[in-house]
């Protein structure tokens, strides 16, 4: 471990305003996840999206602690890294989620913040400093956050689509559009639960790390200020998000929105119960495209699909290295 003369000016100030950053704009960039299909259409105005956005954001980072122990304690070794490792992490979330959003492009904060981790620890204390068991949860949740929510938005829409063609389309409509706000209000929950506790978990890692904590306790109070955040983060909206994900990738009709919404809302929840961080951003955008292909497969754009795939692709070695250099320049000037 860096002695603390080492720590390359870097205070805990300095590291506290990146987390709240980061936190800000987790809140801002991952609004369309919990929104976007209300919005595509039309079940709701978009300020009363984006309203019940923030409330559940916020409610939601209140869900248990699981997450943010997972994040604080086993992912890397607490007490082989300081400050410096994480600054350099959450710098590396800031970058490249801002870059991606100015594009349109939702990135994911959750492998932004792991690769940038696991990089900017390589930097300041080698590979020892990563934990094994902590990355087969990730990998637990890469492979729920794809295939649960794929196979769930297909399979929920499927069942919906096939329940409801007797009906007709305004009764149709009406029923789902509803239904939407509720699926909505659990989404948003669901993703505080999951990328709100990320942060939380950080926060709470920075206290022990600076010694204003004797363990990794999360602190009420620590709750209470990320998820204030998020939730400021959150009113500022992703909508150029919202139109490359909710309408160039696959316009959706309300009951297919409705099956997107609370396949990746019951996935994401699953996952927290059980300390599993996964990406929120993949979940809802795979949910979105197996709700779409109920249509039959042209019904998603494929094109859109690759651009979003490879800024996926691309988030773990990006932010990996962004945090590694970070990190090894801090430690040495």
């Amino acid at each position: 471990m860096l002695k603390e003369g080492e720590m390359g000016g870097f205070t805990l100030l300095v590291v506290v305003v990146l987390i709240l950053a980061a936190e800000f704009v987790n809140g801002w960039t991952d609004a369309p996840n919990a929104i976007v299909t209300v919005v595509t259409t039309k079940a709701v105005k978009p300020k009363t999206a984006v309203a019940i956005a923030v409330v559940g954001n916020m409610i939601g980072a209140f869900y248990g602690r699981a997450v943010a122990q997972t994040i604080g304690t086993e992912i890397i070794k607490p007490e082989a890294i300081n400050l410096v490792t994480l600054g350099a992490a959450l710098l590396a979330i800031v970058i490249w989620s801002t870059a991606a959003s100015c594009f349109g492009i939702p990135t994911s904060e959750s492998h932004a913040l792991l690769a940038g981790l696991a990089g900017a620890a390589l930097a300041t204390a080698g590979p020892a400093a990563w934990l094994p068991a902590g990355w087969k949860k990730i990998f637990a949740g890469l492979v729920i956050s794809v295939l649960f929510g794929a196979g769930g938005g297909f399979g929920l829409g499927w069942v919906l689509k096939t329940f409801s063609a007797s009906w007709p389309k305004e009764k149709s409509n009406r029923v789902f559009q509803v239904l939407q706000v509720l699926a909505a209000g659990g989404m948003a929950v669901s993703h505080g639960s999951n990328d709100g506790q990320k942060f939380i978990g950080i926060f709470t890692l920075s206290m022990v790390l600076a010694g204003f904590l004797p363990g990794f306790q999360v602190q009420p109070w620590i709750i209470i200020l990320c998820s204030l955040v998020m939730g400021v983060g959150t009113s500022v909206g992703g909508w150029r998000i919202i139109e490359k994900v909710g309408v160039k990738m696959v316009k959706l009709e309300p009951d297919q929105g409705l099956a997107a919404q609370t396949a990746a809302a019951a996935s994401i929840l699953f996952a927290s119960s059980f300390g599993i961080p996964l990406s929120t951003t993949h979940t809802i955008n795979t949910a979105l495209m197996g709700a779409g292909a109920t249509r039959g497969i042209s019904a998603v754009n494929w094109g859109i699909v690759k651009e979003l795939a490879c800024a996926w692709l691309f988030t773990f070695p990006a932010c990996g290295l962004i945090g590694y250099l970070t990190a090894w320049l801090l430690i040495r000037f």
